[in-house]
């Protein structure tokens, strides 16, 4: 039974990629669904790094002994001054390091 929900997925995540990526098929999106569609990534990485950052032990901790916080400042004021992912990611990972 794992087999096959493992073989089911694979099938299904390969059919949504290639129904878009292949340029032979005349799949097209419509404007307003490409707009749509922009906002999943944010949505998707806030969803993941919220708890991330802003919880520990179960509650909110927004001290500054939250060394996740700090560097997650860090990264969101890099990100916004320099415009440079990998500037951003080296530097709030260093600190990261050094606080951790």
């Amino acid at each position: 039974m794992i087999w096959l929900t493992i073989l089911a997925m694979a099938a299904l995540v390969f059919a949504s990629r290639y129904l878009f990526l292949e340029p032979r098929l005349p799949v097209r999106l419509s404007k307003n669904t490409l707009a749509f569609l922009s906002y999943s990534a944010p949505a998707v990485l806030t969803a993941i790094f919220a708890p991330i950052v802003f919880i520990r032990q179960d509650q909110l901790d927004l001290s500054l002994d939250n060394s996740y916080l700090i560097c997650a400042i860090l990264a969101a004021f890099l990100a916004y001054t320099t415009r440079s992912v990998l500037l951003t990611t080296v530097l709030s990972m260093g600190l990261f390091f050094v606080i951790h």
